[in-house]
């Protein structure tokens, strides 16, 4: 993978932003409850969106591949901070039924989506400041 590029604008809504590629856009907000006005995903919702479609397209295709049916593939991803640790849970539901083998491998192939992958290994982020467009 090459280097990935998201633009994020921030609008005249408070807290209302768009992420884009210069492709495709998306919208954030913050809910209500926070001063928001609830028109997009939150960023946590936003990261584990990432997470969760990568999941699906990974498993989609590795059984693509082997010829296993998963057209009823569905994720269910959540997030909470407990003791200063951040926990992430991914339920996978197959929507067919496979034998014990198979289904132990489809979810390796699921710990092993690219997303999971940096999500689960050291991560830096280099902070730069600009005053110019």
């Amino acid at each position: 993978m090459g280097e990935v590029k998201i633009s994020v604008y921030s609008t005249d809504d408070k807290y209302k932003t768009t992420l884009t590629n210069n492709k495709h856009s998306i919208l954030a907000d913050e809910p209500l409850e926070k001063g928001g006005k609830d028109e997009g995903m939150n960023p946590f919702e936003i990261l584990l969106s990432s997470l969760g479609a990568c999941t699906s397209i990974t498993m989609r295709m590795y059984a693509n591949h082997k010829g296993y049916d998963l057209s009823n593939l569905r994720v269910e991803l959540s997030l909470k901070q407990e003791e200063g640790k951040t926990i992430i849970t991914r339920n996978i539901f197959l929507g067919t039924e496979f034998t014990e083998e198979i289904s132990n491998r489809l979810l390796q192939v699921a710990k092993f989506c690219p997303v999971s992958k940096i999500l689960e290994g050291q991560i830096s982020i280099e902070n730069k400041l600009t005053n110019n467009k």
